[in-house]
């Protein structure tokens, strides 16, 4: 089978896109075309891929690259065997003659414009009912995957869920640390920036140092750098889902200060899972999805619940981690326990690649071949752009 795959809004290296999705892909001997916007974001595509480059859609400058993304996937469409979408934007853009089309759905993007510091706010409720029209549009006409249980009820028909899990090694690369906590993620307001900024300047009196690893917003990009200055906190930027992972490992805690906003209120943070999976107790606002993961398991608590935007009661739980060494090894442990058990990705990775698999079999009636030639090798169909 061969897959295009396409992004205009996420960063090439996003963890649900490429090293979720197109590598579980990969490794079932598939070949990729990777559309995404590579130079935009100063990122080198993996060479099992077939990459093409298109502008980034940021902010309010949209427009030039969906004109480049409806050329491309125009072109490269008619030899694939399936479209695979992870934008809403891209329904904008799509080509007409297109194999299977399937879009994966990664968050209530009408609740989420809400937050949209871009969108100018009499607009943000009006856009966002044209946002459900599009949905339900594009629900009768292309198959749809959802990343979360709660987006179901934006939808007349059943859909199948691919959540957020993610890679649960069989134990922790370190155990938690006592002199610094981390935050993993995109950082805009409604993720808690403020917060955390007021955070690591609550901290640094205690030897406890705050490290951000994630772009961010453009909104909150000249508190972070201010913050920087100050040596309240250590921003990052965006570094590729492995390599972060591996950088928070050993922290006391791991943070998730989000707002309550309706985008939120029915989605599990993936960040929140992947702080579990490498050994790291969790602070976290209590939106319900992550407050059940962290308290309400019968394998006990994984970290701590602090109200929304209460950056005291955020401090407290963070050095209360910090100075007892035995509680937080022991929320570490358990939720290690609990990712490994319900939120390890290789069970859902067979599932996602299989579902793939049936839409192409049921639309063609017979599943393409895949060679060994194929097995991590693409073989080039025409000409194709290189970064």
């Amino acid at each position: 089978m061969h897959a295009l795959v396409a992004t205009v809004v996420h960063h090439p290296e996003d963890a649900r896109i490429l090293h979720r999705q197109i590598r579980a892909l990969l490794d079932a001997g598939h070949t990729v075309t990777y559309v995404a916007p590579f130079r935009d974001c100063g990122a080198t595509p993996w060479k099992e891929l077939r990459s093409v480059d298109v502008p980034r859609a940021s902010g309010r400058e949209r427009l030039s690259s969906l004109r480049a993304a409806r050329a491309v996937l125009a072109e490269h469409a008619p030899a694939s065997d399936l479209l695979l979408l992870h934008d809403p934007e891209l329904l904008l853009a799509l080509p007409s003659g297109r194999p299977v089309t399937v879009w994966d759905v990664h968050e209530d993007t009408a609740s989420a414009l809400l937050t949209k510091t871009w969108v100018p706010g009499p607009l943000r409720r009006p856009l966002g009912a044209v946002v459900r029209s599009v949905e339900r549009y594009a629900e009768r006409r292309i198959r749809l995957l959802l990343a979360e249980e709660g987006y179901r009820s934006r939808f007349r028909r059943e859909h199948p869920v691919v959540p957020n899990t993610t890679e649960v090694p069989p134990t922790p690369t370190r155990e938690p640390g006592e002199d610094r906590v981390v935050y993993l993620g995109q950082v805009s307001q409604a993720r808690g920036a403020r917060e955390m900024v007021e955070l690591g300047r609550a901290l640094r009196p205690h030897g406890v140092r705050l490290e951000v690893v994630g772009g961010a917003d453009p909104g909150v990009r000249p508190l972070l750098r201010e913050a920087q200055r100050e040596g309240v906190l250590h921003w990052y930027g965006f570094v590729p889902n492995d390599r972060a992972l591996r950088m928070c490992a050993g922290a006391a805690a791991g943070l998730s200060l989000l707002h309550d906003t309706p985008n939120y209120r029915h989605s599990m943070p993936t960040k929140v899972v992947e702080y579990m999976a490498h050994g790291l107790p969790v602070v976290t606002t209590p939106n319900p999805l992550a407050r059940a993961l962290v308290e309400d398991r019968p394998e006990g608590p994984a970290g701590v619940v602090v109200p929304f935007g209460d950056v005291p009661a955020a401090t407290e739980a963070v050095l209360r981690l910090c100075r007892d060494a035995e509680l937080r090894r022991h929320m570490a442990r358990t939720g290690h326990r609990i990712a490994r058990t319900s939120f390890h990705w290789p069970v859902q990775a067979r599932m996602f690649v299989r579902r793939l698999e049936s839409w192409v079999e049921e639309a063609n009636g017979a599943f393409p071949v895949v060679t060994e030639r194929s097995k991590g090798r693409p073989t080039p169909v025409g000409d194709r752009p290189h970064i």
